[in-house]
């Protein structure tokens, strides 16, 4: 079994702790919400979110999978780490036994973050893995983060115009 590991650093201007609370701790509900076309939804199989859970997510109608069965291998957010392997699924191509994936969120001297990702593909035994479809993988994923972090730059103001929409109807009365 032949195994392939990407690392990728993506600068933020997040704040780490807000970054790992929403790409990590707020996944479930967050990423379904906003790329409904990656991500219908994720369902946890067993576990309560923490070290051992299953989860299962149902790819949205823009991904050319269904579904992939993930397992938290660690979660440390004091540290604000995150390792998981997807074990499951046609998300693995029948060419992958697995694919883990170590999650890092450091907070930058601008009250920003890097966000480190090494993912390490293990393919079955004989197989080649094409380097050209990890890749696109990786392009994804880097997209689903950079969605996360807009959603986050638009929250607050998002939620000054609803109190301030709020407002407005409330002096209206």
């Amino acid at each position: 079994m032949g195994a392939i590991t990407y690392d990728m650093e993506i600068p933020s201007s997040i704040p780490a702790a807000k970054m790992f609370k929403a790409l990590v701790l707020d996944a479930l509900t967050l990423i379904p919400k906003i790329m409904p076309q990656a991500v219908k939804n994720v369902e946890i199989l067993e576990g309560d979110g923490g070290v051992g859970t299953v989860k299962l997510l149902h790819f949205g109608e823009g991904s050319q999978f269904k579904s992939a069965k993930h397992c938290v291998d660690a979660l440390d957010t004091e540290n604000l780490t995150h390792s998981y392997s997807i074990i499951e699924g046609d998300a693995l191509m029948d060419v992958l036994d697995s694919v883990t994936y170590h999650v890092k969120i450091i907070p930058t001297e601008d009250g920003g973050c890097v966000c480190k990702n090494r993912s390490i593909y293990h393919a079955k035994d004989g197989v080649e893995i094409n380097e050209e479809k990890i890749k696109e993988g990786e392009e994804k994923a880097m997209a689903m983060l950079k969605a996360i972090e807009a959603h986050l730059q638009l929250a607050p103001s998002q939620l000054i115009l609803t109190l301030k929409d709020l407002y407005m109807v409330i002096s209206l009365a």
